[in-house]
């Protein structure tokens, strides 16, 4: 950026005043430089010839790599000529009537400097500064003059940059990951290709390999379609944006895109960070004097040099075996230190190939690395850009950098891979089998992305990766017993969560489904386990503190069930709600029981009122006792602000008694949830409970919407006896256990026909 910058378009710009480059469509480096050169041309003619005044351009037009709908960045440089205003109105007005975007400023080349040594931002802008019309001794003194004074201030203004950059990252996220990322401001996009080359300008590294130019190129031929596509400047490339932008770059759909955009934000994070490990290591070395670093061994065949880990000597000069790299990788992971450049292109070139199976020191190794916990993610991302993990596994190009679609994922398929392992170590003291726990962990979404995984839901990975998990520790070197148990892992993964959340856990049908699936107590605790790992992994929507205690009661009833046989005994209700005068209301916490004299459609205005006040209810459990119809349902507030308890139990108490006014409030609050979206669906489960059958819907998810369920389900004569809702990201599967045996074909369509028009 510019010094002093401002971004404006005053008075009206004129219905004739057509943008002379702006728009011009065209993709690729040449068509870049084509832009550069037709605003070189125009803006030369706005500048009248005057000695001592240079218009240079910074930014995308200073490097030539100017975007269909990029701004200007332009400096007025003069040596202090009178009159510098007048010239300057004469280059700005013009730009602004062309309907452009333009940050500008009029300096000295001593302002300039002066505001570079304040600024690094500034700093780094004037690097790209390139003569575009006036003076050319003016501009070239400045270009000269920036880059000098870059170089000697470098690693004093490096920390400043490094904090302002970091948190930019925190703002944006990582571009690598993200389904809907920032392609200049997230972290591995273009704006740190700017940090990179003032890194390499300043001489600290060679920051700009032939690798990460390539990503950089791709990075802005990306943009130039994104622009090109969208018709205006845009930075973010949006879910609808990005078949269009696809075809542009005649790449096979958005999926090709997102993993191509996430590789190269990869290969330029990963540049950045030996980048600022390099200012960090001259910064050390001259804070310490000249000494010569010093070697220090950490583990066979790998020594700690000058902060990074290197190989010994003697893995050098011997025959390296198979399960070098492994050992390279699990010591960079348990001491997190970085593995040097030169030695990952080294393992990548010389180190054999790992026989099958894998050698018990190259299994050891492994389990090592996938438990080292926050460790990990750095090792294996070093070692996966090297090539080194394609070595070890050749099933991981599939998952490299896949996307997931799913909201509630953050991470592609593989860095969630490699972050499940990493959580899964916390739980390592809590199983029999720690090492069993990481590889589970690490390969319980390996089917992902299998054509067959679409058709029928997402649950399909997890069959279809059980034999391919098998597959890969049989490999490694797990015997045929162990084996089978990590398959076991990845087909059950996704058990305790889906029955916690959807299933009566107080039904002895569901426990024994559960333990019978299981079958033993070392079985149960490694799911249980996996199950955290992998919400962890996944994001913040994946878990709740309700979600986590209904999966350790499931946990808890299945063990004794696996113990002793002895399976939960129903629930007693609250003995206040049986004993006190009709109506009650009880608030305690998350818990929201009523009793009121018994009558059809209780649930339903119980769940209604509890939406007009703005909580979801997460289950419900409807009895009768004695006369009496009890709800209780567990709640928590839509939007995270708790519900005025005597203004709802009020309200509940009139809604009991059949007040109007409060049934009309519900009927319109739920007329205005209504969404539009994908289309519901309804699932029956003939075998599901004890004493009742189960109706799934599967729908998004909107305020009301158990309201409007259980009201079609009573108008259509269903009786329910209790609801469990599971929530998706933007979507529910809501559970109805609905009392009276199994409906006929014409009771079910009826059924049917009744909830998907409530949805």
């Amino acid at each position: 950026m510019t010094p002093s910058t401002t971004e404006h378009a005053p008075g009206d710009p004129g219905p004739g005043a057509d943008p002379p480059v702006d728009g011009v469509d065209g993709v690729g480096e040449a068509a870049r430089r084509d832009r550069a050169d037709r605003y070189d041309r125009w803006l030369a003619t706005l500048l009248p010839p005057t000695p001592g005044v240079a218009l240079v351009a910074v930014g995308g037009l200073g490097r030539r790599q100017c975007a269909p709908h990029g701004d200007l960045d332009l400096v007025l440089v003069h040596t202090g000529v009178p009159g510098i205003d007048a010239l300057a109105a004469a280059v700005w007005y013009p730009v602004w009537d062309a309907r452009l975007r333009l940050d500008h400023s009029v300096r000295t080349v001593g302002e300039a400097l002066s505001v570079a040594l304040d600024d690094v931002k500034v700093s780094l802008g004037l690097l790209d500064a390139r003569h575009v019309a006036g003076d050319r001794q003016v501009a070239d003194e400045l270009t000269r003059a920036a880059a000098d004074q870059w170089r000697r201030t470098a690693v004093r203004q490096l920390p400043g940059l490094r904090e302002t950059t970091e948190s930019r990252w925190q703002a944006h996220g990582e571009l690598a990951f993200l389904l809907e990322g920032d392609l200049k401001e997230a972290a591995g996009g273009l704006r740190d290709l700017g940090i990179l080359r003032a890194i390499a300008t300043a001489g600290l590294t060679d920051a700009l390999r032939p690798a990460v130019r390539a990503a950089h190129l791709r990075l802005l031929d990306t943009r130039d379609a994104l622009h090109q596509q969208v018709g205006r400047r845009v930075d973010r490339l949006l879910a609808q944006e990005r078949e269009g932008v696809a075809r542009l770059l005649g790449l096979d759909g958005g999926d090709a895109l997102l993993r191509r955009v996430a590789g190269d934000a990869r290969t330029v994070s990963h540049a950045l960070d030996d980048a600022w490990r390099a200012a960090d290591r001259l910064r050390s070395r001259r804070r310490a004097g000249a000494d010569r670093p010093v070697r220090r061994p950490v583990a066979r065949d790998v020594v700690e040099h000058d902060g990074e880990l290197v190989l010994a000597r003697t893995a050098i000069g011997a025959r390296p075996d198979p399960a070098l790299s492994l050992r390279v990788a699990a010591a960079a992971a348990t001491t997190r230190l970085p593995i040097a450049r030169a030695t990952c292109e080294w393992l990548a070139a010389y180190c054999p190939p790992l026989p099958s199976p894998w050698p018990p020191e190259a299994r050891a190794a492994l389990v090592t690395l996938l438990g080292a916990g926050p460790g990990l993610i750095a090792a294996w991302e070093t070692c996966d850009r090297y090539g080194l993990v394609d070595a070890w596994l050749p099933e991981w190009p599939r998952l490299r950098s896949r996307p997931q679609h799913n909201p509630v994922h953050r991470w592609t398929v593989d860095r969630h891979l490699v972050q499940a392992a990493a959580e899964a170590s916390r739980y390592a003291r809590e199983v029999d089998r720690p090492d069993l726990l990481l590889l589970g962990a690490f390969l319980h979404d390996v089917g992902k992305g299998l054509p067959a995984e679409e058709p029928d839901g997402p649950a399909d990975h997890s069959t279809l990766g059980a034999p391919i998990a098998e597959a890969v520790v049989t490999r490694i070197g797990l015997p045929p017993a162990e084996a089978a148990l990590i398959g076991t892992l990845v087909r059950l993964h996704l058990l305790l969560p889906d029955v916690a959340t959807r299933r009566d856990l107080s039904d002895p049908v569901t426990i024994t489904r559960v333990a019978g699936a299981v079958g033993d107590p070392a079985t149960l605790d490694l799911l249980h386990a996996l199950v955290r790992a992998d919400a962890a992994a996944t994001g913040p929507a994946a878990w709740s503190d309700w979600k986590g205690r209904l999966v350790a009661e499931l946990v808890t009833r299945v063990r004794t069930a696996l113990d002793t046989g002895v399976l939960p005994a129903p629930p007693v209700p609250d003995p206040a709600l049986l004993a006190e005068p009709l109506p009650v209301v009880h608030l305690a916490g998350d818990l929201v029981a009523v009793a009121a004299a018994d009558r059809r459609g209780l649930l339903a205005t119980v769940a209604g009122c509890l939406a007009l006040h703005r909580l979801e209810v997460l289950s419900a459990d409807a009895s009768t006792h004695d006369g009496r119809a009890l709800v209780e349902c567990r709640v928590q507030p839509r939007y995270g602000l708790a519900a005025d308890p005597v203004a709802l139990a009020a309200d509940l108490r009139r809604a009991l008694a059949g007040d109007v006014s409060v049934t009309q409030r519900l009927r319109g609050r739920a007329l205005a949830a209504r969404t539009a979206g994908a289309a519901p669906r309804v699932v029956w489960h003939r075998d599901a409970a004890t004493d009742a059958v189960v109706l799934e819907l599967r729908a998004a998810d909107a305020t009301g919407l158990l309201y409007r369920v259980t009201s079609a389900l009573d108008a259509a004569g269903a009786q329910v006896r209790a609801a469990r809702i599971a929530t998706l990201g933007g979507d529910v599967v809501d559970a109805f256990y609905l009392v009276g045996g199994w409906p006929s074909d014409d009771e079910r369509a009826r059924i049917d026909a009744a909830v998907l028009a409530a949805v």
